[in-house]
């Protein structure tokens, strides 16, 4: 079964909780994610890491930058 995101809410230290539709919960810290390439880099400003947006159905979330990571990913992420 394919997870779906049902709500995100974004924090100043660059995570995001998440909840799904399973009922699981799940913070995750994106700083790791975060390097110099131009996609991830632009996370670095809390101002633009707020602009995370759900896929439709919450297949996913992802950034203006097309920067994604699909709800499998971060369902699993340890």
């Amino acid at each position: 079964m394919m997870q779906r995101i049902t709500h995100i809410e974004t924090h100043p230290d660059l995570t995001i909780d998440f909840t799904f539709n399973d009922g699981k919960k799940k913070h995750i810290d994106f700083k790791p994610f975060i390097g110099t390439d131009k996609l991830s880099a632009a996370l670095k400003d809390y101002a633009y890491f707020q602009q995370v947006r759900l896929y439709e159905n919450g297949r996913g979330i992802y950034w203006p930058n097309e920067f994604d990571f699909c709800p499998d990913y971060l369902h699993d992420f340890a």
